[in-house]
């Protein structure tokens, strides 16, 4: 059976979270779908995603034990997706993984095949979603905003592009379509 990794990537602000949590809400309890935890260096209550916490001081042992099947920094964090997120790709699944896009490169020379979601939003929507998070201030806001607009998706990347501008339940339901016409399959059935 076919392993199916979808490397999800997208500027801050873009609805990465979000819109994952949207497709996991309205997919059946028996869909071949699953969604990797990532072990992050933050506190467990930094809001977003349910994740893994961890100190520095952990997750680099852990990282040179060879836990991780991804690892990368950004944000001055570290992130990890830990082989055992990864196990339901053995039983054929689609395993979503929240990346990054400085670490793509390596994600598919680790995992050839890969199917990248890229989501993105325009720069007025990123820029007024990272204000209303409050977690950047002016410099660092101003730095992931350039970030955003300076990063190209590869060419012939092969993936799913979603712009999440508006609606959320929009912006799902196009996911929700994208994912089926690009599997060809049942397993998005909600």
């Amino acid at each position: 059976m076919r392993r199916h990794l979808i490397y999800t990537i997208g500027p801050s602000g873009a609805g990465k979270d979000s819109l994952l949590g949207w497709l996991r809400a309205r997919l059946g309890a028996d869909a071949p779908v699953a969604f990797a935890q990532r072990t992050i260096t933050r506190a467990a209550d930094a809001g977003g995603e349910d994740h893994e916490a961890c100190s520095e001081a952990q997750f680099l042992p852990w990282r040179d034990a060879g836990l991780f099947a991804l690892h990368w920094q950004a944000n001055g964090l570290h992130y990890g997706v830990r082989h055992t997120a990864l196990a339901p790709l053995a039983q054929g699944h689609c395993v979503f993984v929240n990346g990054s896009r400085a670490y793509l490169a390596e994600a598919q020379r680790r995992f050839p095949g890969l199917t990248v979601l890229h989501i993105t939003a325009s720069p007025d929507t990123l820029r007024r979603r990272l204000v209303a998070r409050g977690r950047e201030d002016g410099p660092m806001l101003a730095l992931r905003m350039a970030r955003a607009q300076a990063w190209q998706l590869p060419a012939g990347h092969g993936g799913i592009e979603i712009v999440n501008d508006g609606c959320l339940d929009d912006a799902g339901r196009r996911l929700l379509h994208a994912l089926q016409q690009h599997f060809a399959t049942t397993r998005f059935s909600t």
